[in-house]
């Protein structure tokens, strides 16, 4: 029986899955460490890594033929000729390249998605100032340092981590902008996510009771990797997460690029899956109730009945999608007596936002909606998904997995031509 290991390095630790070729989950890790501190993060990447593969059964790591990992969107880091960061890698949401926003202005498209503080190209030239990069001899993404200490191989990435570096994901190239920054590091050779890139170096295969013949894979983004995981898989399909805030990703046949809404386009395969996200979601439920409460006052609501209540819930002023205002004022008054009734203004107002997302997403361009799968905590009540679905006008199911680790092993699996491409 042949198994595939997804590893994934989120923005909340660090899990693994390994699946069969069904699909069948035969074993799923936690690593309970501390990732966070600064001062030696790669050191707690790797000890996570490693302490995952150790995790896995013996008998079950030998019958592993590919293994694929993702990490966090535009978590980057320069590395020198032998793979060793030369300096302390930018995490996902390090916003210092806003420095260098005027420059990429100068050379990149209107609109584009590498017009943002926090991507991938930003972080890159902000580190191309500092003293440490003459050291430096390329760029990796969290995905790609952590699949070159299973494979050796420096400077490879997937176009999904790539899109924030300013890569082309249409004509699957870099584009003749990038060359105007005249960066003088070696940009990564773009793959496709779940590609073969190379067998395990023969000494972790050793180490750990690996087959010799195990390949490891392009990786992905955590996101990526959980939409994967969702069971969504044809045009107008999409993934509402409800989290701390409202996530939405839409597969389409065609992409949408629009950076006033923070609006961007993933490749997957032959479809483009488009997002956005609201400042609105769980996080401002939580505010106003408990867990406990969420759970006994939803009962009570009548999910076939529209609330009056007209709310913007948000827990500080401002919003881009799908109201692009940075000064948008939470909007949660009038507040009734009745902690039921406000509830139900809460759920009602948010499932408001969440279709007039979906809206703006076909309106710019994406596949009609047809069906809506649901991650986050909020999947999880009832009535919140029935009022969802009166104002979705589709149908509203659970995710089939919401562990972005057991996407990323989908994603190994189709490297090994056992499905779709991603």
């Amino acid at each position: 029986m042949g198994l595939y290991l997804g590893i994934d390095f989120g923005t909340s630790g660090a899990r693994c899955a390994v699946i069969d070729n069904q699909g069948q989950i035969q074993h799923q890790g936690r690593f309970s460490g501390d990732m966070s501190q600064d001062a030696d993060l790669v050191s707690g990447w790797e000890e996570a890594l490693w302490t995952l593969l150790e995790g896995i059964p013996r008998e079950l790591r030998f019958q592993i033929l590919a293994i694929a990992i993702n990490g966090t969107s535009s978590t980057v880091l320069v590395c020198d000729d032998h793979g060793k960061p030369v300096e302390t890698p930018m995490l996902y949401n390090d916003a210092r390249g806003v420095t260098m926003l005027s420059s990429i202005q100068n050379v990149a498209p209107a609109n584009h998605t590498v017009l943002s503080a926090t991507s991938s190209l930003a972080k890159l030239l902000w580190m191309s100032q500092q003293p440490s990069f003459t050291q430096a001899r390329y760029f990796l993404h969290q995905a790609d340092w952590l699949a070159f200490l299973l494979h050796g191989q420096l400077g490879i990435t997937d176009y999904h981590n790539a899109l924030k570096l300013g890569y082309d994901v249409q004509a699957l190239k870099y584009p003749e902008w990038l060359d105007k920054l005249h960066i003088k590091i070696h940009l990564p050779r773009v793959i496709t996510p779940g590609n073969p890139i190379g067998e395990l170096r023969p000494e972790i295969a050793r180490k750990f009771g690996f087959g010799e013949n195990c390949l490891v894979c392009g990786g992905t983004t955590d996101s990526i990797a959980a939409f994967i995981a969702s069971g969504a898989q044809f045009p107008g399909e999409a993934v509402t997460s409800l989290g701390s805030t409202l996530v939405l990703k839409l597969l389409s046949r065609t992409p949408v690029e629009d950076s006033r809404y923070g609006i961007y386009s993933h490749r997957l395969g032959d479809l483009w899956l488009v997002g956005g996200a609201s400042n609105t979601g769980g996080a401002v439920l939580r505010h106003f109730f408990t867990n406990e409460e969420l759970e006994s006052l939803s009962r009570q609501i009548d999910a076939t009945k529209s609330s009056p209540l007209d709310y913007y819930p948000l827990l500080k002023s401002g919003d881009r999608f799908p109201v692009n205002d940075p000064n948008l004022a939470p909007r949660l008054e009038p507040r009734p007596d009745n902690p039921v009734e406000f509830l139900h203004g809460l759920l009602e107002s948010i499932a408001r936002i969440e279709a007039r997302g979906y809206e703006l997403l076909q309106q710019l361009g994406a596949n009609k909606l047809i069906r809506v799968y649901t991650a986050g905590g909020g999947a999880r009540n009832d009535v919140w998904t029935a009022i969802r679905g009166r104002y979705l006008k589709v149908t509203v199911v659970p995710s089939v997995n919401t562990e972005a680790a057991y996407g990323t092993a989908f994603l190994a699996m189709g490297g090994m031509g056992k499905n779709r491409e991603w």
